[in-house]
C-alpha cells in the first residue's frame, strides 16, 4: 500500500461544494463513490482520503490536492482516478511518507476573476498593498478556531488587468473560511468610495471591524496548493468522457454568448 499526494481540480459550478452532504452532488462524495467501481480502494475508508482545501459550493479548482491510500502504481492511479467523473480530473501523483497529511502546504494561492465594473483600478492596488504581513482577520473571514490569535499571514494580494475587469491573486500559507471572498468586496468598496483606505488598515489592524459581504463564488478559482516535493507522475491528457465535457461546455458557453447578443440587439 502507497500513501499517495494528488493534484486534482474541478469545476465548481458542476457540485455543492468538497464536503460531503445528505442530498448533495459534492466532490468529496463522488471521489469517495468512485474509488471502488475505479479499483483505487477496496472500501472508500481504506483510502484515508483527506484534502488539503475545502471549497465552497460554486468555487473551483485548477489544482487542489489530496492524500489517499492505494495498492496502485502512479499512472495507474491517475488512470483510475481519471475516470470518476468528467467533471473532475487529477493531473499529478507523488508517493510521500505515511506520516505527510495534504493540509501541511506551504502555500496556498488563490485567483478571483472579478468582471465587475472598475472606476479606478489604482485605488484597487492600492488597497491591495495593504493586505501583505500579519494582519488581523476577523473582518475578513469566519470560523476562526477557539483561543487562536485572528493574525494571519497573507504574503501578497495582487491584480491584474482583464478585458472585463481585473484578476485579483491572493497567496498565504493558509486561509479562513471565506478570506478570499471578502478580500475581493474590500477592493470592490475602496474602488466604490464607500471605504477608505485608513478604514481598511485600521480593520487590518485589529482596531476596526468591517461588516463585508461575501463576494460571489463562481468566479473564485483554487489556482495552487504547493509543497516541497516533485511530482512524479503526471497527468496525459483528458480521457474520452474528460474530453467529451469540455467540448460541450466549450459549446454551450459559445451558444449562451448568441443567445445574450441577440437579446442586446
Amino acid at each position: 500500500m502507497t500513501h499517495w499526494l494528488v493534484r486534482f481540480g474541478y469545476d465548481g459550478s458542476a457540485f455543492a461544494g468538497w464536503a460531503r452532504q445528505p442530498g448533495q452532488r459534492t466532490v468529496e462524495g463522488e471521489i469517495l463513490r468512485g474509488l471502488v467501481t475505479c479499483g483505487v480502494a477496496a472500501r472508500p475508508e481504506a483510502a484515508r482520503v483527506a484534502v488539503a482545501s475545502r471549497t465552497d459550493r460554486g468555487v473551483s479548482a485548477r489544482a487542489n490536492a489530496l492524500t489517499l491510500d492505494s495498492p496502485l502504481s502512479g499512472p495507474a492511479l491517475l488512470g483510475a482516478l481519471n475516470g470518476i467523473s468528467p467533471e473532475i480530473w487529477f493531473t499529478a501523483a507523488a508517493s510521500v511518507p505515511e506520516e505527510f497529511h495534504a493540509r501541511s502546504a506551504t502555500r496556498r494561492v488563490y485567483r478571483y476573476f472579478d468582471s465587475g465594473p472598475v472606476r479606478s483600478f489604482a485605488d484597487r492596488v492600492n488597497a491591495a498593498r495593504l493586505f501583505s504581513g500579519e494582519v488581523d482577520v476577523r473582518s475578513f473571514g469566519r470560523s476562526l478556531p477557539a483561543g487562536r490569535s485572528p493574525r494571519r499571514r497573507i504574503e501578497s494580494v495582487t491584480l491584474t488587468r482583464a478585458d472585463d475587469g481585473a484578476v485579483v491573486e491572493v497567496r498565504a500559507p493558509s486561509f479562513v473560511w471565506g478570506e478570499v471572498r471578502k478580500i475581493v468586496t474590500a477592493l470592490r468598496e475602496v474602488d466604490a468610495g464607500r471605504l477608505t483606505l485608513s478604514v481598511l488598515r485600521r480593520a487590518l489592524d485589529g482596531r476596526e471591524r468591517l461588516a463585508l459581504p461575501l463576494a460571489e463564488a463562481e468566479p473564485l478559482v483554487l489556482w495552487e496548493v504547493e509543497y516541497p516535493i516533485a511530482w512524479e507522475v503526471r497527468w496525459r491528457g483528458p480521457n474520452r468522457r474528460q474530453s467529451a465535457r469540455r467540448a460541450s461546455e466549450r459549446a454551450r458557453q459559445w451558444s449562451r454568448r448568441l443567445v445574450l447578443a441577440s437579446i442586446e440587439e
